[in-house]
């Protein structure tokens, strides 16, 4: 071969190398295949700096999974930390201090319920449930006051005219009040409810009220948490609770403790009745959640 030629021909073997990432890489990738022409076929793979470049995301979008995912809870230990704070005030203050307070502030309603709902889905079972299927096993001609109904679950799955009653409206059907002064007409309605409600420190005076819009032999359904009532754990006495009710004018029909999570009691108003004045209430224990 010419001088020349085998010039060329160096520089062509060279700049083949080149492309190929040098005989060392070249000698690597023999090594490597089994298949021959087959491996050196198949594309090789990106490297790794490129995934997690330019071309992997647009800027400014977040691609890194890890900040994300921190910052995911971080907010929802915010989160659980603003429900603890206003589920306690609301065991630990009048109902008429909790009006006032989210009639100031009705966004932290929302954040509230936010966070109560995140609870309950925890429960294999929801006493607004067991109370809406006796709604409908019952008369559909039934007026129904919902003490405390959060969303409006009942009058959303009943057929029943129902008056449902909250701290804060942002449904034209809520009505906006303290539990101890509703608007509802004496003797009006056929059955009161309070599911998981009875939270403020005047907690007797929300019965008070159902007992006043309650017709005679209307139906009281009170559905609270289980600890609330346990004695061991220094809740109130179950029994005494009911006596207080009874004094008040109501007969202990059924008392529902099966589940695990709450206690269901079904108390119906007498049709003539003295009520007893300065009745012995029982301190409910309040439902509050640790700091995690």
């Amino acid at each position: 071969m010419e001088p020349l030629q085998e010039a060329a021909a160096a520089a062509a073997g060279g700049r083949k190398r080149r492309r190929r990432g040098g005989g060392r890489n070249r000698r690597k990738h023999q090594a490597s295949s089994s298949s021959g022409a087959a491996a050196s076929a198949s594309p090789p793979s990106p490297p790794a700096k490129r995934q997690r470049g330019d071309d992997a995301a647009p800027k400014g979008r977040g691609s890194k999974p890890k900040p994300a995912s921190l910052l995911d809870k971080m907010r929802a230990r915010l989160s659980g930390g603003h429900f603890r704070m206003l589920n306690e005030k609301l065991y630990t203050c009048s109902g008429q201090d909790a009006f006032d307070y989210f009639t100031n502030e009705p966004d932290l309603f929302d954040v509230y319920h936010a966070g109560y709902r995140e609870q309950m889905s925890h429960w294999p079972e929801q006493p607004v449930n067991v109370i809406i299927n006796w709604l409908k096993s019952h008369s559909a001609s039934w007026t129904v006051a919902d003490f405390g109904c959060g969303n409006a679950a009942v009058s959303k799955n009943v057929k029943n005219k129902v008056f449902s009653i909250d701290l804060v409206s942002e449904d034209p059907s809520v009505i906006a009040c303290d539990m101890a002064h509703t608007p509802l007409e004496s003797s009006s309605v056929d059955v009161a409810i309070f599911c998981l409600s009875l939270m403020g420190t005047n907690y007797p005076s929300y019965i008070e009220e159902a007992n006043r819009v309650l017709k005679p032999s209307g139906w009281l359904l009170i559905a609270e948490v289980r600890s609330r009532l346990d004695p061991n754990t220094a809740g109130a006495d179950p029994d005494k609770f009911c006596e207080a009710i009874s004094k008040l004018g109501f007969s202990l029909v059924s008392k529902d403790a099966k589940n695990k999570m709450f206690i269901l009691f079904h108390f119906r108003k007498k049709e003539k009745s003295k009520v007893v004045k300065n009745i012995d209430w029982p301190q409910l224990k309040p439902c509050l959640y640790k700091r995690r």
